[in-house]
C-alpha cells in the first residue's frame, strides 16, 4: 500500500491547505486506517507504563463546521487487533480474564453529543461498548487541519485523549504485588490520531 489510499493515479494540486477552518468542512468521512491509530496506556506494576494499540478498526465522522453540535463520530474496533508488543501479554488479554473476544469481538463508540471549546479544540461525548456493557466517556480533540493529499482524498486530522476506569465495563481482573499494590491499574489512558477522508 502507498503512502496514500489512493481514489485515482493522478496527482492533484492541493485544494484544501492544512490550517483550513474545520468551519468550512462540513460533509461525511471515513476514517482512514492506514493512517490513525487507537492507543492505550496502563500502569504496570505500579511503576511503569504498558502501551498498547488496536490494528483494526472502521469509523466513520460526520462534521458541521457551522454548528459542532451536529457532528457524529462512530467506531467498531476488532478486540483480537489488540497489540501491546508481547504476544503473551496480547493473548491474556484476549482471554476470559480480560476481553473474551470470543464471546465479545467488537468494542463501539457511538456518539451522542459535540461542542467547540474555542479555537482548534473539541469535545465529544459519547457511549463505548465493552463487553456488553455499555458507559459514557468524553474524548477531548483537537483540530490538526486539512489537506488535499496528492491523490485528490480531502483529509481532515484530530489528536484525541480520554482516560477511563476499567472496572466499570466490568474489566476487573488484577494480581496484588508482594510490596503492596496491583499488577494492572484501574485507569486506562487513551489516545487517537485520527486521519478521516471526506466521501465523493
Amino acid at each position: 500500500m502507498g503512502i496514500f489510499s489512493r481514489k485515482d493515479s493522478t496527482p492533484q494540486a492541493p485544494a484544501a491547505p492544512a490550517g483550513t477552518s474545520l468551519a468550512t468542512l462540513t460533509g461525511d468521512y471515513t476514517v482512514d486506517p492506514a493512517h490513525t491509530s487507537i492507543g492505550f496506556t496502563a500502569r504496570h506494576a505500579m511503576v511503569t507504563n504498558v502501551k498498547g494499540s488496536f490494528t483494526e478498526f472502521t469509523g466513520a465522522l460526520h462534521l458541521d463546521g457551522a454548528n459542532p453540535a451536529k457532528s457524529t463520530a462512530t467506531l467498531d474496533v476488532v478486540m483480537d487487533s489488540i497489540d501491546t508488543g508481547n504476544a503473551d501479554r496480547d493473548t491474556h488479554l484476549k482471554s476470559a480474564d480480560f476481553f473474551k473476544t470470543d464471546e465479545f469481538p467488537t468494542m463501539t463508540f457511538r456518539s451522542t453529543g459535540a461542542e467547540s471549546l474555542g479555537g482548534d479544540d473539541y469535545r465529544i461525548t459519547g457511549d463505548l461498548s465493552i463487553l456488553g456493557v455499555t458507559r459514557r466517556i468524553t474524548i477531548d480533540l483537537e483540530f490538526n487541519g486539512a489537506a488535499t493529499d496528492p491523490f485528490g482524498n480531502q483529509r481532515v486530522g484530530f489528536e484525541g485523549k480520554a482516560e477511563l476506569l476499567r472496572s466499570e465495563w466490568g474489566l476487573t481482573w488484577n494480581a496484588a504485588l508482594e510490596t503492596g499494590g496491583v499488577l494492572v491499574s484501574d485507569k486506562i489512558k487513551l489516545h487517537f490520531d485520527v486521519s478521516a477522508i471526506k466521501n465523493a
